[in-house]
């Protein structure tokens, strides 16, 4: 591997003007930059939160209909966390959207709804990290602040060659890098680069546009082992009458998915299938045996009309059944 560099041998001004050209002609066309309210701190929030741990692909939708419901953080904010669970249902970590709330619900109370400006104040609310901060200062309120995900670590890294153990030694390595003139764009330019470019296992260096300034060539001085996938095995009973289904309710105090919606478990029907499905390393094959039975069931739970069903805050596992088994589409 080449030897370390110090920040100073990285000429800043030469990897802004590099970096930001090649982020304005090659970005992606995400939703969240092209409208009207891309400086929007509320709109900037809610994207981040939502690509945490998520695919890009995945979050568009979620992203336009969470808008279009929650157009402000008084509207969030006055809205049920059932409401809010009900919309996040399919994007998975829940605990993402209940912190969300409790934030919209701070700003509201706290702020009389305009997000605050001040780090330490961002930094308070519910869910929000050094990274999340950042990011949304630097965006929407032009503040010169470091913005530091998994994408820019690799990234830094591979340009000093060397390895930083937390984001926040990699906050002081960039800290000179950042354009004053354009900080959010700067910030956005390193993970867009990580994400499409400066990738984990095969980096695109001859597409790169700081090429002639990275001191590896792709080379990462941290290799991670991929996490280990456990396989799981699962059995659900879709119990139907008419347009109605049964759903049972996950407590409150649950370890996962607290509060949510979903099929009882159990296999005394007839097998209909089997759906797939992950939730972070746990790859889930779940049997879905189906009766028609309008008798209330033993286990605590509702009947649900479609439209009821489709409303109320899903396990993505029973919206993904409902859907294959029902083709209840939403």
């Amino acid at each position: 591997m080449s030897k370390s560099v110090s920040q100073a041998e990285l000429p800043p001004q030469k990897l802004r003007r590099a970096l930001l050209q090649w982020f304005d002609h090659s970005r992606r066309d995400l939703p969240w930059r092209h409208s009207a309210r891309r400086h929007d701190p509320y709109c900037v929030w809610i994207s981040e939160i939502m690509l945490q741990q998520t695919r890009v692909a995945v979050v568009i939708p979620y992203y336009e209909r969470f808008l279009e419901r929650f157009p402000t953080v008084g509207d969030l904010a006055a809205a049920s966390e059932e409401e809010v669970l009900s919309l996040w249902s399919g994007l998975g970590y829940y605990r993402r959207a209940r912190q969300l709330h409790a934030a919209a619900r701070l700003i509201v109370s706290r702020d009389h709804g305009a997000f605050p400006r001040k780090h330490a104040e961002v930094l308070s609310l519910p869910g929000i990290g050094r990274y999340t901060a950042g990011a949304i200062l630097s965006i929407a309120d032009g503040q010169c602040l470091p913005a530091v995900d998994g994408n820019v670590v690799r990234v830094a890294s591979r340009l000093l060659g060397t390895s930083f153990k937390t984001p926040v030694a990699t906050e002081r390595a960039i800290a000179g890098w950042i354009d004053p003139a354009r900080p959010g764009d700067f910030n956005q330019a390193l993970m867009e680069l990580g994400a499409t470019v400066c990738l984990p296992r095969q980096p695109q260096c001859l597409t790169c546009p700081v090429h002639d300034l990275c001191r590896t060539r792709g080379e990462h001085p941290v290799t991670r082992p991929r996490a280990r996938t456990i396989a799981v095995e699962e059995e659900y009973l879709l119990r139907t009458a008419g347009d109605r289904v049964w759903l049972v309710q996950r407590p409150p105090d649950a370890a996962r998915m607290p509060g949510l919606w979903e099929l009882p478990a159990g296999s005394n029907g007839t097998l209909l299938g089997s759906v797939k499905h992950a939730i972070t390393v746990h790859a889930i094959e779940a049997r879905v045996y189906g009766v028609t039975s309008g008798r209330k069931p033993k286990e605590h739970g509702r009947w649900m009309e479609r439209e009821e069903a489709l409303a109320a805050p899903l396990t993505g596992l029973t919206r993904k059944i409902l859907r294959r088994f029902l083709d209840w589409k939403a």
